[in-house]
């Protein structure tokens, strides 16, 4: 029996979301004319607010407008490995380099599972020492050149505990105590699966929820 910690990246591990950010990151290294696209990311946003796109839709387009369609691992490896370097000097919680210690001191595998992209959020999980990435995974074509296109799920909601429950048979995982922390109430099925569900800095949905389950809350600063 393996011990399992999971953990939410944006806004949990992260006090600030990634997904957006690392594109105009990227855009702005590799291709700054891109940013004259902004209007239309603004736009595909009110897309999704007036629910016209879903959520994985919206990360294919603004994938395209500002990373572009296809672009070579050896492209994208620097700017995943220079916007993992910002995250982790300015954009990790305390809280969570304290739980992911004591994680690893319990014995847990600890386990990042992200709606973010798994190509960079891979590299901030590596470096804040998670042993495993469970995320969104982009289309990698037979020219092994990255694609603007979800490959399955976008690893949000239901989607994320059908994700995780595919990487624990994939890795022939028989999980023991189960602890899982996120900031949103998108996961509720994997709180709700978990023996340890942890709330942390919730607000909203999830503070209701945590409150009327008996939750565990935590502040992570």
């Amino acid at each position: 029996m393996t011990d399992l910690a999971i953990y939410d990246m944006d806004r949990t591990v992260t006090r600030r979301a990634t997904y957006t950010p690392f594109l105009l990151h990227c855009a702005m290294r590799r291709s700054p004319w891109r940013l004259l696209l902004l209007p239309l990311v603004i736009g595909s946003m009110l897309a999704y607010l007036a629910k016209l796109v879903d959520r994985g839709e919206l990360k294919e387009i603004n994938h395209f407008l500002l990373l572009g369609r296809r672009r070579s691992p050896a492209e994208l490896e620097p700017l995943v490995k220079s916007f993992a370097d910002r995250q982790i000097a300015s954009n990790i919680r305390p809280g969570a380099v304290g739980a992911i210690a004591r994680d690893k001191a319990e014995g847990r595998r600890v386990v990042m599972a992200t709606a973010s992209y798994r190509f960079y959020a891979k590299e901030i999980a590596d470096r804040l020492g998670f042993d495993d990435c469970i995320g969104t995974n982009s289309v990698l074509g037979l020219d092994e050149v990255v694609h603007a296109k979800i490959d399955g799920e976008n690893c949000y909601g239901p989607a994320k505990k059908r994700m995780i429950d595919d990487w624990v048979a994939t890795h022939e995982i028989s999980p023991g105590k189960i602890r899982f922390y996120s900031d949103h109430a998108s996961d509720k099925p994997v709180f709700e699966w978990s023996d340890e569900p942890v709330a942390v800095n919730p607000h909203g949905k999830l503070q209701r929820l945590a409150e009327e389950r008996g939750w565990r809350i935590e502040d992570w600063g």
